[in-house]
């Protein structure tokens, strides 16, 4: 009788018009031997890696890691998230920046908890009906979670799949990131089909994956040495790792002038919340104004709140960055009390400790502990 021949292990299906995709277990075993020790990752607990990928959409890890460990101390489950209120939530994400996430999570939150049990859904496509969650993070929370072979692509994952594919192509453009997704795809159902690389193989392989982008596919000067798949990089051999991926050019930068004014009565200071169809709605944040480069902030900011024969000092100018927007706010300060019924909107005159406990926006709080550090 003849010996039976072992079967051939399914090698990943490469997507059209691409390089070989590269095999998985090299990479499953440099995860492994060097992965980080970040806090979500000790937890398989899908509400804790919901909440850290949407943490870390726009913001490096270093970053997460205090913010995230915060919010599962005062917000540790699906239930405490639906039932706590807005203001707390805030409060939590402040200073993260890109604030309607937070909102969302919190939609997302009410939902699920109105599932039978509170159960958080498994299945990728009801993840995908909740607030706040694509293609990517539902594929995240799947995988990591629920150890489903579902694909990941994020702004790591490309730059690895495009250099080990040397892809060309606008990542961005529908028919390359579709051949992204089918090339994620392949290499996450490779990795779940193989039973030499120990357990939780979908939620390894995507993390792997991600490591990789954020250590060691680095953008610029990439550390192809210590790279699990430097022999099977298309880029690495043709020696063009530095072309890919082909992004377009980035949108022009605008800047953006405001007027912001610290106003100070009986011991307290004047704050304003944001409307709901604004931009970081919710928030809290001195008086403020857009002006125009050239012109003098107090004068502008006095007509606005009805203001006359006011003595002004002049703050530091405080610039910061949202998306493609440069922005700086003149920061004038006094003592008045302004008529508000001229401008309408929710306002407050907070006393320090109240200032503290209110969600303001980033540049906002800044301001907030400039008024702490002069005393």
């Amino acid at each position: 009788m003849p010996a039976k021949s072992r079967p051939r292990r399914k090698s990943p299906e490469s997507p059209p018009g691409s390089g070989t995709l590269p095999p998985v277990e090299p990479l499953l075993a440099w995860f492994d031997q060097n992965a980080r020790d970040l806090p979500w990752r000790r937890s398989r607990d899908p509400y804790a890696v919901w909440i850290s990928e949407i943490m870390l959409q726009q913001t490096q890890v270093r970053t997460v890691i205090p913010y995230w460990e915060r919010w599962m101390r005062e917000l540790p489950d699906v239930a405490a998230l639906a039932e706590a209120g807005e203001e707390r939530v805030l409060k939590l994400w402040e200073g993260l920046g890109y604030y309607s996430r937070a909102r969302n999570l919190q939609r997302a939150a009410t939902r699920i908890a109105a599932r039978p049990g509170g159960r958080f859904p498994e299945i990728p496509a009801e993840i995908l009906e909740l607030a706040g969650i694509g293609r990517y993070t539902a594929g995240a929370i799947a995988s990591i979670a629920f150890d489903q072979p579902e694909p990941i692509l994020d702004g790591n994952v490309i730059r690895v799949l495009t250099r080990v594919l040397a892809l060309p192509g606008d990542p961005k453009s529908k028919p390359v990131n579709e051949q992204l997704w089918s090339a994620a795809a392949a290499l996450v159902r490779t990795a779940a089909e193989a039973t030499a690389s120990g357990s939780r193989r979908c939620a390894r392989f995507n993390q792997a994956l991600m490591e990789l982008g954020a250590t060691v596919c680095t953008p610029s000067t990439p550390k192809c040495r210590g790279c699990p798949w430097t022999d099977a990089c298309s880029a690495r051999r043709l020696g063009q790792t530095d072309r890919f991926p082909q992004t377009v050019a980035r949108p022009v930068v605008t800047a953006r002038y405001f007027a912001t004014a610290v106003l100070r009565h009986r011991q307290r200071h004047l704050v304003r919340r944001r409307n709901e169809d604004a931009v970081n709605a919710g928030f809290w944040e001195f008086p403020n104004v857009e002006i125009a480069q050239d012109d003098e902030p107090a004068p502008l900011i006095a007509r606005w709140l009805g203001l006359s024969g006011v003595e002004w000092s002049r703050l530091p100018d405080l610039r910061h960055a949202i998306t493609r927007y440069r922005i700086t706010q003149r920061v004038v300060a006094a003592t008045a009390e302004p008529d508000l019924r001229r401008v309408p909107g929710e306002w407050r005159w907070v006393t320090r400790r109240e200032l503290d406990a209110l969600a303001l926006t980033g540049a906002h709080r800044r301001i907030a502990r400039s008024l702490e550090d002069a005393g």
